[in-house]
C-alpha cells in the first residue's frame, strides 16, 4: 500500500504476502519520510541517526521496520499520528489493542520532541486511554480484542494489553447472557467425542456458559493463555475444565495430527492446574483416547498420566482396557496401566482408595490373563503391584492365575512360582484353597503353602474359639422362657453354649477335617514323586541291557 503526504514523501507498507521473509514489515522511503516520524518515535530517529554515522545520506535510502505488530492497518494509523502532528487518529475497540503494541515497537511512549516548555502528544497514552474503557465493551469487540493479540504477543504481554483483555472477558463472563442456549447442554449428538466433568450443571453454572461459543476459535496456544490468564484471577476452576472440554469436542474433529496434538498439549497443560475435582477420570480417559494415535510431547503425556493416576480409583474396567499400541503382539497396554499405578501409589495412601483400586485390578487381571501373547514378567508386576492392604480376599486374584495358568501351558513350575508369589494363601477363602490343592496347574509348591498358611489360620482360629468365654448367657427364645424359669439355682454353675460358639465350633472342624484330606493328598503325591525318581533312575542304569527296563511300567498317580 502507497500513501501519498506532503513533500513528496513515501511510505510503503507492503501486505503479509509480501516476498519478505517477515510476516510484517514496513519500509520507509525518502528522507521526509523519516523526518515526519522521528519527532514522535524514538526508535524512528535512533535508526535514521545510526545510518546519517554509517553511509552518506540518501533520498531514495530505505529503511525497513520487521516484525511490526498490526501490519499494514496499524502501522498506517501510526504514520497519520506523526503527519497529523500527533493528531488526525482516532483509536476505536477496534484497533486500540495494534495501535497500542505498534506505538510501543515504535518506542512512541515519550515523544523525542518533547521539551520543557512544550509536550509532544503521544500514542501510547492515547491508545491506553482507549483501552481503560475495555471492560465496558460490548461483548464482540472483546471477543475481537482477544482474537487481535493472537497475532501480538509477545508485545501484547508486555504492554499490558493482554491482561486488560482479560480482565474485560472475566467482568463480562459474569454477567449471565439472557436467553442464550448453553453450548455445554446444547452440544450437537452427531460429535465424535464426547468428553465430561466433575462440574455440577446448576442453573448458575449453565447461565455462566454461553461464552463458549464465542471463544473456541481461538488458537490452541491462545486458549491455554487466556484459560490461564482466568485461573490466576480467580475464576471457577470448574467452568475453565468445561470450556476446555468443550474446546476440544468442537475443534478435534477433522483437525490434522499436528493440529490435534497442539490441543491436546494446550488443554492439558492447562487442566495439570486446576482443583482435582474439576475434572472427572472420565473426561481424563476420553482425551487420552484421543491422544493415543497421537504423538504428543513427554512432558504432556506424563501430566496426563499422571491425573489419571491420582483419580484411579473412580475408573471402570472400560476405561483401563487400552489398546496396545501398534506394533506389539498384546491385546492390551499393560505397561500403561503399571504407570497409573505408579502414579496412584504415590498419592493413593487412603484405605478406601487403595481397596477400590485393588478390586479393579482383580477385574483387569482376569480381563488379561486370557492372553496368549502377555508375557509372565508382565503379569508378575500387575499381580504384585499394589500393597497387601489393597485385597482383603485373593480368591479373584487366584482365578486370575489359574486362567493365566491355562492358556500359557508351557510355564515352567519356577516361572508359575513367581507369579504365585503374588497371593497370599492365608486369604484364600477355603473353596479357593481346597480347589487349589487338586488343581493340576499349580506347582505341588504352591498346594504346600496354601496347606501350611490354612492350617496356621486354623490354628489361630481354634486358639481364639478356645479364649471365648461368655459373660452371661443370652436371654432365652420365648419358646423356652418358661422352661428356663422353672430351673433351679444349680444351673447356676454350669456351662452354657451359644449358637455363635457352637457354629464356629462346627466351622473349625470342617476345615480341620478339609486340611487333614489336604494334607493326605499332599503326602501321597510326594510318595508317588519319590517312586517315580526312583523308577527313573533304574531305567537310566539299565538302558544299554535292552528294553526290558523301559518297558516296565510307571507307578500310577494316586486317585
Amino acid at each position: 500500500m502507497w500513501m501519498a503526504k506532503p513533500s513528496s514523501s513515501l511510505i510503503r507498507c507492503p501486505p503479509a504476502s509480501s516476498s519478505s521473509s517477515s510476516p510484517n514489515f514496513a519500509r520507509l522511503t525518502c528522507s521526509s519520510s523519516k523526518d515526519a516520524l522521528a519527532p514522535f518515535s524514538r526508535r524512528i530517529k535512533s535508526l535514521s541517526e545510526e545510518e546519517l554515522v554509517g553511509a552518506a545520506a540518501s533520498p531514495r535510502r530505505r529503511l525497513v521496520l520487521r516484525g511490526f505488530p498490526g501490519g499494514a492497518e496499524a502501522f498506517e494509523l501510526v504514520a497519520r499520528f506523526c503527519y497529523g502532528g500527533g493528531g488526525g487518529v482516532t483509536v476505536t475497540a477496534a484497533n486500540a489493542c495494534a495501535v497500542r503494541c505498534a506505538a510501543q515497537y515504535m518506542e512512541m511512549a515519550d515523544s523525542p520532541a518533547a521539551t520543557a516548555a512544550s509536550t509532544a502528544p503521544s500514542l501510547v497514552k492515547v491508545a491506553d486511554k482507549a483501552l481503560e474503557d475495555m471492560p465496558h465493551w460490548p461483548w464482540h469487540c472483546v471477543v475481537d480484542a482477544v482474537k487481535q493479540c493472537q497475532s501480538l504477543f509477545p508485545l501484547a504481554e508486555s504492554t499490558g494489553v493482554f491482561d486488560k483483555v482479560v480482565g474485560a472477558l472475566l467482568a463480562q463472563m459474569a454477567i449471565p447472557a439472557p436467553g442464550d442456549a448453553t453450548p455445554t447442554s446444547s452440544s450437537p449428538e452427531s460429535s465424535a467425542f464426547r468428553f465430561s466433568c466433575d462440574t455440577k450443571c446448576s442453573s448458575l453454572s449453565l447461565r455462566r456458559t454461553w461464552w463458549f461459543e464465542d471463544l473456541v476459535v481461538l488458537s490452541p496456544g491462545m486458549v491455554e493463555r487466556v484459560a490461564k490468564a482466568l485461573l490466576a484471577r480467580g475464576a471457577d476452576h470448574g467452568i475453565v475444565a468445561r470450556f476446555l472440554f468443550y474446546y476440544l469436542k468442537c475443534r478435534i474433529a477433522g483437525a490434522g495430527a499436528e493440529d490435534k496434538a497442539a490441543m491436546l498439549e494446550a488443554a492439558i497443560t492447562v487442566i495439570a492446574d486446576l482443583d482435582r475435582s474439576s475434572v472427572s477420570c472420565k473426561g481424563l480417559f476420553g482425551i487420552l483416547r484421543i491422544a493415543s494415535p497421537v504423538k504428543l510431547a513427554a512432558g504432556c503425556q506424563e501430566m496426563l498420566v499422571a491425573m489419571i493416576g491420582r483419580k484411579l480409583d473412580h475408573a471402570t474396567l472400560d476405561n483401563l482396557l487400552v489398546q496396545a499400541p501398534s506394533g506389539t503382539s498384546s491385546l492390551y497396554d499393560v505397561s500403561l496401566v503399571l504407570r497409573f499405578l505408579e502414579a496412584f501409589l504415590r498419592h493413593g495412601d487412603e484405605p478406601g482408595r487403595l481397596k477400590k483400586v485393588g478390586e479393579l485390578m482383580d477385574l483387569y487381571l482376569a480381563e488379561v490373563a486370557p492372553d496368549p501373547s502377555l508375557r509372565p514378567a508382565r503379569f508378575v508386576e500387575l499381580a504384585t503391584a499394589l500393597p497387601a492392604a489393597a485385597r482383603d480376599c485373593h480368591d479373584a486374584l487366584y482365578r486370575a492365575i489359574d486362567v493365566y495358568f491355562q492358556v500359557h501351558g508351557r510355564l515352567t513350575d519356577d516361572e508359575k512360582m513367581k507369579i504365585c508369589k503374588g497371593i497370599n494363601y492365608e486369604k484364600l477363602s477355603p473353596e479357593c484353597c481346597k480347589h487349589l490343592a487338586t488343581n493340576s496347574g499349580f506347582p505341588t509348591r504352591a498346594a504346600v503353602q496354601a496347606l501350611a498358611s490354612q492350617h496356621t489360620v486354623l490354628k489361630g482360629i481354634i486358639r481364639h474359639s478356645g479364649t471365648l468365654k461368655p459373660a452371661s448367657p443370652p436371654p432365652p427364645p420365648a419358646a423356652h422362657r418358661e422352661s428356663y424359669d422353672d430351673a433351679d439355682g444349680d444351673s447356676n454353675g454350669q456351662v452354657v453354649l451359644y449358637a455363635s460358639r457352637l457354629e464356629l465350633t462346627l466351622e473349625n472342624q470342617n476345615l480341620k477335617s478339609l486340611l487333614d484330606s489336604m494334607h493326605w493328598r499332599v503326602m501321597e503325591l510326594e510318595k508317588v514323586c519319590s517312586r517315580m525318581k526312583t523308577q527313573m533312575t533304574k531305567m537310566k542304569a539299565s538302558r544299554r541291557g535292552g528294553g526290558a527296563a523301559a518297558a516296565r511300567s510307571l507307578p500310577r498317580m494316586c486317585s
